[in-house]
């Protein structure tokens, strides 16, 4: 079934993610060196739905003059959620907008075309709802679900055992009655979730559909998750940039030096510049207008718009926000470590570090693996860095 609209949920925080999204909305992260909800945007249109909706909320300007009025000749229009009440909640503020079967998509989740087209294509008039669901051995974290044939016979959000394969792609088809089914749905600590409107319509005997969908979903959760979805992705090319040689992706506008190395896979996005001698790669994302100065080593790691790597640093397994200064000399070394992500310390993760927004780390200075530095912070030259490293802070020598 054709559907020519689709409601994009970008309206939340990513609290998980921070310090990477105090000032960002997480659908504006980075997959690669792109924002998550461009890789959304574009699968929509490359389906053939041709009117957006998008639902913005915190930071909401900031997603506003990324897409703007038109993303590729598409207009956009745009519902404010003034609090962020939940994915149901969501939805209702473009119930005005709407009044034919449409489209619903997670805008911090990548997924592909095919994926958006095999939900249309299983959709009928008929069905309650239809969701895409995928195969993982990681449904058990993201919310699993039940088929009995092509028909969902139970959603489970948090599922208590590993047995579980099937996982909600959040691409969902559903008609208009489903406004009105969120507004009868119960709210859960104030909020309205998209997937309890529709879980009532599953034990109401509706026909809500699943297909499994083939192709690149992926998320990030955690910080250190967009290191995984850097590799998901550079791993099939699904990137902008041209190959220049097997799993090397260079911008046209970008400079790379003659005696610089870059190692498959690796991206680098336009305006970038590498210097002589620097390597880069493999699995790694560098953004636009980064510069990773002479001799410096960049791997595993993605660096977001604005980045610079001074000469003769090393940069493992990190994660960087925009405008971000790694010194001359500086070390990132990577590796396994345990991560404070709020009150939770999570064990063993492969994370040199994450620095947020314009965060600076001074020649000669060593980041210890796991470390969290916040927007504008500072590490000093010859410092050493560990744990979490507040919003504007200043670690000393």
């Amino acid at each position: 079934m054709r559907l020519d609209s689709a409601v994009v949920l970008a309206a939340g925080e990513g609290t998980r993610l921070r310090p990477l999204t105090k000032h960002r909305p997480k659908p504006l992260l980075p997959a690669a060196n792109r924002p998550i909800l461009s890789y959304v945007l574009d699968a929509l249109i490359d389906a053939g739905v041709d009117d957006l909706h998008l639902v913005v909320g915190y930071q909401r300007d900031r997603v506003q003059d990324y897409v703007g009025p038109t993303y590729r000749g598409r207009t956009v229009t745009y519902h404010v959620q003034e609090k962020q009440l939940g994915t149901g909640h969501a939805v209702l503020q473009a119930r005005d907008a709407i009044d034919a079967d449409f489209l619903v998509v997670n805008g911090d989740e990548v997924v592909t075309a095919g994926m958006v087209e095999s939900v249309m294509d299983a959709h009928s008039a008929t069905d309650a709802a239809t969701l895409g669901v995928v195969e993982s051995d990681r449904a058990a974290e993201y919310g699993a679900v039940s088929l009995d044939g092509d028909r969902i016979v139970e959603l489970v959000e948090r599922p208590d055992d590993d047995s579980y394969r099937l996982l909600n792609a959040g691409i969902y088809a559903c008609g208009p009655s489903l406004f009105a089914d969120i507004e009868s749905t119960g709210r859960r600590a104030g909020e309205l979730y998209l997937t309890d409107a529709i879980a009532d319509q599953i034990r109401g005997g509706n026909a809500v559909r699943g297909v499994r969908v083939e192709g690149l979903w992926s998320t990030a959760t955690y910080p250190w998750d967009l290191l995984t979805v850097a590799r998901d992705l550079l791993a099939i090319g699904h990137v902008d940039e041209p190959e220049r040689s097997r799993g090397v992706y260079v911008d046209e506008t970008a400079s790379v030096h003659d005696d610089a190395t870059l190692r498959a896979p690796v991206v680098v996005g336009p305006d970038a510049a590498i210097g002589p001698g620097a390597v880069v790669g493999p699995d790694t994302a560098l953004g636009r207008n980064t510069t990773v100065d002479a001799g410096a080593v960049v791997e595993g790691s993605v660096l977001d718009i604005d980045t610079r790597v001074g000469a003769n640093a090393t940069v493992v397994d990190a994660v960087t926000g925009q405008g971000v200064t790694v010194g001359p000399g500086a070390t990132i070394p990577g590796g396994e470590a345990d991560v404070r992500v709020g009150t939770t310390v999570h064990e063993g993760r492969r994370l040199g570090c994450i620095a947020a927004d314009r965060a600076t780390v001074g020649g000669g200075a060593t980041v210890a693996p796991g470390t969290l530095i916040g927007p504008d912070a500072r590490v000093a030259t010859g410092a050493y860095a560990d744990g979490v490293v507040p919003e504007s802070a200043e670690v000393r020598r």
